[in-house]
């Protein structure tokens, strides 16, 4: 699920009292913006799909796929997809995108995957992780239905972000959780993150088996230079997100197939 670029606020007032991350409730509201946002469509889709290179045949899983705006850029590069997310009103969003007969399925990342081992040359998961606790597990699911050479491609809040957001700071080499509000049309919603040091995050790909074969802060789109100006100048001097690319080893007969 890409994130929206409002600066995180208290996390206070009667908002305590809604469910967290809960983005049936405003699923609508945060598509609209998630479309045209400096964020999320001149940075992260850009970046997940620089990353992801040429896509065409090949079967990709995008985990925590929102409305399917990257499995659609996926899907229109010629990579056969299918979605996973949490959110029942989001994937609705997804299938009206995707069209009726689209691969998308209710899933809780931190639940067994509905799909066989093996079953995808690369998982692209943008902007979700930070939303565990633990990634042990569900890195551990998408490494399983990787194939043998397949990659997981995955983006999450930078820490020098997740760490400098609250007074007073955090200890960086304890992961501990931080909540805010984000606003939509005037009305506030609960989320809350967690947020790990570097080693924390490295160290979680390669227990689950993977090889991390890139760490990359990209640039967003010069394209966004004229319509953000303000913006796309502190986005292009601090880093917002995080990019892995993480390898599933090839067999120990070395092929990929």
């Amino acid at each position: 699920m890409e994130r929206v670029p409002d600066l995180p606020e208290s996390f206070a007032g009667s908002a305590e009292l809604a469910r967290v991350n809960d983005y049936d409730t405003f699923a609508e509201a945060y598509s609209t913006e998630n479309e045209r946002s400096l964020v999320n469509a001149y940075y992260a889709r850009p970046a997940m799909l620089d990353l992801a290179g040429d896509v065409a045949g090949r079967r990709v899983l995008d985990a925590g796929c929102g409305s399917g705006p990257l499995s659609a850029a996926l899907r229109d590069r010629g990579a056969v997809v299918s979605g996973i997310d949490a959110s029942a009103g989001m994937l609705a969003l997804a299938r009206r995108r995707l069209g009726d007969d689209a691969d998308v399925h209710q899933v809780d990342l931190r639940d067994r995957l509905p799909f066989d081992d093996g079953a995808f040359d690369d998982v692209v998961s943008s902007l979700v992780l930070h939303y565990l606790e633990d990634w042990g597990p569900t890195l551990a699911e998408l490494r399983r239905v990787l194939r043998p050479g397949g990659r997981l491609i995955a983006s999450v809040d930078h820490p020098i972000v997740a760490y400098t957001i609250q007074e007073p700071r955090p200890d960086y080499f304890a992961t501990t959780s931080y909540a805010f509000d984000w606003t939509f049309g005037g009305r506030t919603v609960p989320m809350k993150f967690w947020r790990k040091p570097l080693h924390a995050m490295t160290d979680a790909f390669t227990t689950a088996g993977f090889r991390l074969s890139a760490l990359s802060e990209p640039q967003p789109d010069p394209a966004a230079r004229e319509l953000f100006p303000d913006d796309f100048r502190e986005l292009s001097a601090k880093p917002c997100f995080l990019f892995f690319v993480a390898e599933v080893p090839p067999s120990a007969a070395g092929s990929n197939s």
